[in-house]
């Protein structure tokens, strides 16, 4: 039962660290233009 009181912080932690770097790529405009990349690598020689 003493390990909830180290994990269930730990989860909160991580949960934010993950919506964290989601708003980071969102905010830095990685989520734009999705499909222009896949199609640059089908033209790269």
């Amino acid at each position: 039962m003493d390990i909830l009181y180290l994990l269930i912080p730990l989860s909160v932690v991580l949960v934010f660290l993950v919506l964290g770097g989601l708003w980071w790529a969102i905010d830095r405009g990685q989520f734009e233009d999705i499909e222009s990349e896949g199609e640059r690598i089908l033209r790269d020689p």
